[in-house]
Parts: C-alpha cells; sequence; structure tokens
C-alpha cells in the first residue's frame, strides 16, 4: 500500500532522524557532566522524540495537544518505574525496554519532561507552516 507524505511529514521525519541518533548519544555520552547529561538532559531528547512521532503520524493535531499528551504518557511512565512486576522488568531488561521505558523513578527527571515538551511545542508550530493556533 502506498501513501505520500506532505511536506510537514516529510519534515517531521528528517527532525526524527535527527533527534534519534542525538537521544542515543545523550545515553552514552562520556565527557563534562556525563552523569547529568545520560540521566537527567536526555530526558528533553526522549520528549522530543515522542511529539515529533506523534505529529509524523498525526499531522493534523495541533502541537498543544500533542505535547499535553506525551508529557502525561511520559510523567505516568515515569511513575510505572516505581512497580516491578515480571513482565516490566523482562522488557527493561532489554537496552530498547530500559531506553523508553525506564528503570528508576527519579522527581528530577519531571523538569526535563516539560522542558523537552515546551521546546516540541515550539518547534511542531513551526512544523505546521501556514497553521496558527
Amino acid at each position: 500500500m502506498f501513501f505520500t507524505l506532505t511536506n510537514q511529514q516529510k519534515k517531521t521525519a528528517i527532525w526524527l532522524l535527527i533527534i534519534i541518533p542525538i537521544g542515543f548519544y545523550s545515553k552514552f555520552y562520556r565527557g563534562p557532566a556525563s552523569e547529568w547529561v545520560n540521566n537527567s538532559f536526555n530526558g528533553v531528547f526522549y520528549e522530543l522524540f515522542w511529539c515529533f512521532l506523534l505529529l509524523l503520524i498525526r499531522p493534523a493535531m495541533r502541537p498543544a495537544s500533542i505535547a499535553i499528551i506525551i508529557l502525561m504518557a511520559t510523567c505516568a511512565l515515569e511513575f510505572l518505574q516505581l512497580w516491578h512486576p515480571p513482565f516490566l522488568e523482562l522488557l527493561r531488561s532489554t537496552f530498547i525496554g530500559r531506553t523508553l521505558l525506564g528503570t528508576t523513578f527519579f522527581w528530577s527527571d519531571f523538569p526535563y519532561y516539560f522542558l523537552g515538551c515546551g521546546i516540541a511545542w515550539v518547534w511542531m508550530k513551526y512544523l505546521q507552516v501556514g497553521r496558527v493556533r
């Protein structure tokens, strides 16, 4: 089945292709403030990834709605890190599972989620050329 991407979706896909490696790099960065970058600041890229992925899938959604949905979902995932049933531990035992679900709850992650969604909201508004809402 063939489908066509809009210009906005193409731009969003390009930004995703840029954000994903930066986000992974932030998990492995070794240098000044590496613990902060690896464990806190990378939350900004995590939020950007999810916001842009949702925008790619649902290009007509309002940026504010996307940012709020992603913020609520990722905050819920942060609280989910307090729960350790076997099926979640199995998922978290893989690199992708740890990256997407996280392993340890930290209150200090929340400001980075808010920052990431705020940046994504502004960025998505600019991607939706001609749409002012």
